[in-house]
């Protein structure tokens, strides 16, 4: 388990640089990952270690040189839409972001996650998608009783079910 401290990015990504205006999963490297198979991990919070769990040959990273943007919808007084105003998060408002989920991957005693990385999975075991997978984890945590959310159990009952899902390959 850990977070390829000092692992190099999936080799596709090395051809692109420099910041693009498009979200994480509309840049280029990560629709050439996708036709090979990967997947953007999950960003919901109750899979914030997940990357860390993953077994390693079936996940990577690429720089994440994405824009994350702020809507602003006006609405009329009968909640018609009037106009809408997309503008990029600034740093701030990043840091926030990235600080909340830093703080649940410390809370659950992991070590911090390498900044600016987006995480593409393959699934593992008998399963054809990631999703099927994240179904299947959330299905055996339902049988055991444990929540499916950013605590430890949970982390180490995925931890242990990956772990027996890449042993049958």
């Amino acid at each position: 388990m850990s977070w390829d401290e000092d692992g190099t990015p999936h080799p596709l990504a090395l051809r692109r640089s420099g910041r693009s205006e498009q979200e994480p999963d509309r840049l280029p490297e990560v629709r050439e990952l996708e036709s090979l198979g990967w997947e953007p991990a999950p960003g919901g919070a109750a899979w914030v270690f997940l990357p860390y769990v993953w077994p390693a040959h079936a996940r990577t990273w690429i720089p994440d040189r994405s824009t994350h943007w702020a809507v602003d919808t006006v609405l009329d007084g009968q909640g018609h839409v009037t106009d809408v105003h997309a503008v990029p998060l600034v740093d701030r408002d990043l840091h926030v972001l990235d600080q909340e989920t830093d703080e649940a991957v410390a809370a659950l005693g992991l070590p911090p996650r390498p900044p600016g990385r987006l995480w593409l999975l393959r699934p593992v075991g008998p399963y054809a998608t990631v999703g099927e997978v994240l179904e299947h984890l959330g299905s055996l945590a339902g049988g055991r009783g444990v929540e499916v959310s950013a605590s430890a159990a949970f982390m180490e009952l995925v931890r242990a079910a990956l772990a027996a899902l890449a042993a049958q390959e």
